[in-house]
């Protein structure tokens, strides 16, 4: 078997940040201990973002780092998938405009999913697109409130431009119930913090490491980083202590910074690790999620020349504040809100219309005119190009990673938006092509004409009688991030 390894690596944290003294402020009422915990953001997801949305976006960012790289598989990860009986990972490989003979699995059922899916793509050899995300829920004042958050990570594995090369990895399974979320139920059950952490996690950990440790023929002396998900820091201090793992070495949790983000966490902290890494430096990657999954890297002379798209750092850098509890229970689904007579409208999606336009909503692919090269989305069947005018001379050419510029824009206080104010106007692409499309991620005030704007997978809309959610593509600020 050839050498095979991860090839790039990204995470994507949503913008939106809720800042805990809001949630604190809101609830010390009932628990005025709650008043402690508040400090720092956490990631919250604007209404037209999901765990599918937030997987494309890390995705994309992580191919965009992999220089050229073609998947055979897909793996999609998650505790909150949007659906339960669709494939999420089949939606997200076309949200990408991959191919159709292309294998897409979902994982999920537990909080070790991601790294579950990791370690399936490492063995099996295949060029890999793995992604995670989760948007967990915590009912209102409760302790995982303030320590969830919102995000996704993706990783792409091959057997060439390796940047970090597998070494070993082990699994272990067992039922210790550290928390649980029962079928149909909206919020996790906790169990009691110190009888997890002394009679599950450090039990379960322990083992698990020393065993891929001799597998690897290294002792814990030898690992350069040590990112741990699934732990508090305290715990993961005790852990890497008993492993024989220096503590300067543990990876930063990032959960002041951005909450715990479920089953893309671990890989959030290992992106964090290989972004800040060297060569020949060997990361141990150790979730604890019923059992442990455990995997030693060593990275490779080619991570010298291989740059971060969007670095976690950054990423928390350029976050937007938000201070407003109920925004945020209303964004959640929490908060029930009187939007009015007008959002008593059917949301009843066709879905015989929605597959012969399946290319054009989820992939964003528009046509080009082969006798003029005009570029026009929708394709549509004739040329707009009013010198061409052409007939069936359009073939299918992506726009969703082009750049485009505002012509014009409405800020719609009077229309139905889970955030308002509705803003949606003309954008031109940058090389040929006008659409009339929403926009997402401004606060209001922002828009210019003239502005720059990328294109992101959204929420559309939503259809509360038969649970369905539609998508498509909008324009968002090009600067959210900068490297």
């Amino acid at each position: 078997m050839s050498e095979i390894g991860i090839t790039s690596i990204a995470a994507y944290l949503p913008r939106l940040r809720l800042a805990r003294k809001a949630i604190a402020d809101a609830n010390k009422w009932a628990n005025p201990a709650v008043v402690s915990q508040g400090k720092g953001h956490r990631t919250s997801c604007t209404p037209d973002e999901d765990s599918l949305t937030m997987a494309v976006e890390a995705s994309r960012t992580c191919l965009s780092g992999a220089g050229g790289f073609e998947a055979t598989t897909v793996h999609f990860a998650s505790t909150t998938s949007p659906f339960k009986d669709r494939a999420n990972s089949v939606l997200l490989s076309e949200a990408l405009a991959m191919p159709s003979d292309i294998r897409c699995a979902d994982f999920s059922g537990f909080l070790g999913a991601g790294v579950t899916a990791l370690i399936d793509a490492l063995c099996n050899d295949r060029r890999t697109l793995i992604a995670a995300a989760d948007k967990r829920a915590a009912k209102p004042g409760s302790p995982l409130e303030m320590t969830l958050g919102h995000g996704a990570a993706a990783v792409t594995t091959g057997s060439e431009n390796i940047i970090a090369r597998l070494i070993a990895d082990h699994t272990t399974a067992e039922d210790f119930v550290d928390h649980y979320r029962s079928s149909g139920a909206d919020f996790d059950y906790i169990q009691e913090e110190r009888w997890v952490r002394d009679e599950g996690q450090v039990k379960i950990a322990l083992p698990a490491i020393n065993t891929l440790l001799a597998k690897a023929g290294c002792d814990g002396g030898d690992v350069h980083r040590f990112a741990i998900a699934g732990v508090k820091p305290a715990i993961a201090r005790q852990v890497a202590t008993a492993c024989g793992i220096p503590e300067d070495r543990l990876t930063d949790t990032l959960d002041s910074d951005c909450g715990n983000i479920g089953t893309a966490h671990a890989l959030l902290m290992l992106s964090h690790a290989i972004e800040q890494a060297g060569p020949k430096e060997r990361i141990l990657l150790v979730n604890v999620a019923q059992g442990a999954q455990c995997i030693l890297f060593e990275t490779t002379d080619a991570i010298a020349q291989w740059t971060p798209p969007k670095p976690i750092s950054a990423q928390l850098e350029n976050g937007s504040v938000d201070h407003n509890y109920n925004r945020f229970l209303s964004f959640n689904d929490q908060l029930d809100m009187d939007w009015g007579v007008r959002a008593e409208r059917d949301n009843r999606t066709s879905l015989s219309a929605f597959n012969r336009h399946r290319k054009t909503v989820t992939s964003f692919i528009g046509g080009e005119c082969t006798e003029c090269g005009t570029r026009q989305f929708p394709k549509g069947q004739a040329c707009v190009n009013p010198a061409c005018r052409s007939f069936d001379t359009l073939v299918d050419h992506p726009f969703q990673n082009k750049t485009g510029k505002v012509k014009s824009f409405t800020e719609d206080w009077l229309a139905i938006s889970a955030n308002p104010p509705l803003m949606y106007g003309n954008v031109a692409f940058e090389d040929g092509g006008v659409i009339m499309m929403e926009f997402t991620d401004f606060e209001p005030g922002e828009l210019k004409v003239g502005q720059p704007v990328r294109f992101v997978f959204r929420i559309k809309d939503k259809d509360p009688k038969r649970k369905f959610h539609r998508y498509f593509w909008k324009a968002a600020p090009t600067n959210i991030v900068k490297a």
